[in-house]
């Protein structure tokens, strides 16, 4: 009998845990009481941690004018907001470093997965909103579950894998596992992200990137998430070709008023980005 995405995902805790710097984080940064110094404090009891915010804090790709030397002065400067969504990226990809996966190359996983998060931010700068790093962490974040489902269903996983490889039509992946397990690796990871209590809008981004008609509370940022997946995959095989990736839905565009003509153009700024954000993060 199938189980269900509840049954799945009950012993998620034994599979995989968020490092502990990670949700004391999360929880200082949810507290209005906190300050800057309580974060930076927190943060810089983990040395590694600390060390690598501040590299990507000081990376180009965050331009600011002056070199940030310690983790407060970096909340100060940059926002709680910002460290605590880096500190999210390093401790969720710290969580799944050393689970065996005969399935899928983790190199590879995260490769797709930092394009995805590069071309999101970029997207949102185009669109001029806030809070872009966030949408980094969501497109990076966005295929999350793929690992849990690896994980815990090496198997099945693999049947899904073919089925999407050999099955009729290029059977997109999350089609083959809503066919083989009844869910989705996308509902899988926004389960993983609500236990580990993640902002709702990650969840979001996470759970409907393959359907962002769907959403209700966030349809801009998922819109940009389901969007950018498509530019990552581009991004990874050199092409700017629509075609060479999985078609987007035309509510994502109307959605944030942007053009499919803008395919081309943010795929090498994605690219440009991507050597040496994988040094900050995956190095």
């Amino acid at each position: 009998m199938p189980m269900t995405l509840e049954q799945f995902t009950q012993d998620i805790d034994h599979l995989v845990s968020l490092p502990s710097v990670g949700v004391r984080v999360n929880e200082v940064v949810n507290d209005p009481n906190s300050t800057a110094d309580d974060i930076g404090k927190l943060i810089s009891q983990d040395p590694a941690l600390a060390a690598r915010v501040l590299r990507i804090a000081n990376s180009p790709a965050y331009g600011l004018s002056a070199q940030i030397t310690t983790i407060t002065r970096a909340v100060a400067i940059v926002g709680t907001q910002l460290i605590r969504d880096l500190v999210l990226a390093t401790s969720t990809i710290s969580a799944f470093k050393d689970i065996p996966n005969e399935l899928v190359s983790l190199e590879n996983f995260w490769s797709h997965s930092l394009y995805c998060g590069i071309a999101a931010r970029l997207l949102a700068e185009q669109r001029g909103m806030k809070h872009a790093e966030t949408e980094f962490l969501a497109g990076l974040l966005h295929d999350i579950g793929q690992l849990v489902i690896f994980r815990k269903e090496p198997e099945a996983a693999r049947r899904a894998l073919l089925l999407s490889v050999e099955g009729p039509d290029d059977l997109a992946l999350h089609k083959a596992e809503q066919a083989v397990f009844g869910f989705d690796h996308a509902q899988v990871g926004a389960t993983l992200l609500r236990h580990w209590h993640f902002p709702d809008l990650l969840v979001a981004c996470v759970e409907k990137h393959h359907a962002p008609q769907e959403e209700q509370k966030f349809p801009i940022e998922v819109s940009l998430v389901h969007i950018a997946n498509s530019i990552a995959t581009l991004a990874e095989i050199d092409s700017v070709a629509e075609e060479d990736a999985v078609r987007t839905e035309q509510f994502a565009w109307d959605r944030l008023g942007l053009s499919r003509e803008l395919i081309e153009p943010m795929v090498r700024p994605t690219q440009a980005q991507f050597t040496e954000m994988r040094g900050l993060l995956l190095g």
